[in-house]
């Protein structure tokens, strides 16, 4: 192989090194990649022939620099990893490997945020404005988000979680403003892309992380403010598959408003650990006489079996807001009826 380290593939560069490292040793890093990943890597690893030791060379030192710019990241972000790096490698070296690393593993912005203690970032933010809170927000965890929103004032909760779900694309200009302003260390992004970010299914990660009370408030305002949005955000806040967050007084519970017609459809279209959760917390002869429906019944639309999945859901839902059935928020609590 004559090609130099600059004309190779990344698929190529991890084929080299896979090679160098030897079989043991790519076995165990096999593991932790994806199926589709292995037969690529495989392929390559099949058809490379012979490697100089001059590329080889080049390769394993470049995975040297990204594992060390990672941890360096992982330390105190970017701003941090590229100080260091300039100091060992030189600034145009250093500049090239964070350029790989971000392009590659898409490191987001506001990096040192998720490695402070939330109470520390509340007091931070809280006076920034809504749409810059929320911007924020949507690049933390759901845990951070949550606790962090459940702990603003009960006017703005509502607000900034409706901005979350209406945010789409943020240019990275503005969110290197924003950084600038917070004294963040990711001043230097090198990916110009735009960036999706918040939308309904983040709002809804954040809302199952919040305490109920938090949940409860800004639902009730935006279903005032913004009916649709609150609709849509409490259809994908509580899943069909979600009934295995249910301990089983709970489930019977809940199967006990469940018309058996639609409990047959629902579970139709569920995995079978769905259906298992579902059929030991029934009396054997419903059990058996449900499953004997499901088999008869034969091919069924997708449609219609989401619609009696949704009903069940909405019960579920309806009995968690009278209390009969509470959901654990958040922190692992048990579920109780």
């Amino acid at each position: 192989m004559a090609a130099t380290d600059s004309e190779l593939t990344g698929l190529q560069k991890a084929a080299i090194l896979l090679i160098t490292l030897g079989p043991e040793k790519s076995a165990t890093v096999f593991k932790h990649l994806k199926e589709e990943e292995i037969e690529d890597l495989t392929l390559e690893i099949a058809n490379t022939r012979s490697i100089s030791p001059a590329v080889k060379e080049q390769v394993i030192n470049e995975f040297y620099e990204i594992c060390l710019a990672q941890q360096y990241i992982a330390e105190g972000g970017i701003g941090y990893a590229k100080e260091l790096l300039e100091k060992a490698l030189g600034a145009d070296k250093a500049n090239d490997v964070i350029g790989k690393l971000t392009a590659s593993l898409q490191v987001k912005p506001f990096e040192f945020m998720r490695k402070t203690d939330p109470s520390q970032l509340l007091s931070f933010i809280q006076d920034e404005h809504p749409q810059t809170i929320a911007l924020i927000l949507s690049y933390l965890s759901a845990q951070q988000a949550a606790l962090i929103i459940s702990s603003l004032p009960s006017e703005a909760q509502a607000d900034v979680a409706r901005r979350i779900a209406q945010m789409d694309r943020t240019s990275p200009d503005v969110i290197k403003e924003v950084e600038r302003v917070l004294e963040s260390k990711l001043a230097n992004l090198v990916n110009q892309d735009y960036t999706v970010i918040g939308g309904v299914d983040q709002v809804v990660e954040i809302l199952n992380s919040s305490d109920r009370g938090t949940e409860k408030h800004i639902m009730e305002i935006l279903e005032i403010e913004d009916p649709a949005l609150a609709d849509e955000i409490r259809k994908k806040m509580f899943v069909f598959e979600d009934v295995l967050l249910l301990d089983d007084r709970a489930i019977q519970r809940v199967l006990r408003d469940v018309d058996n017609s639609d409990l047959g459809l629902a579970l139709k279209g569920a995995n079978e650990e769905v259906q298992n959760a579902i059929f030991k917390n029934l009396s054997k002869r419903l059990a058996e006489m449900i499953k004997e429906d499901m088999e008869f019944m034969g091919p069924v639309r997708m449609k219609d079996v989401e619609e009696a999945q949704q009903k069940i859901v909405n019960i579920i839902r309806k009995l968690e807001d009278s209390g009969e059935v509470v959901i654990s928020r958040g922190g692992g609590d048990e579920l109780v009826v």
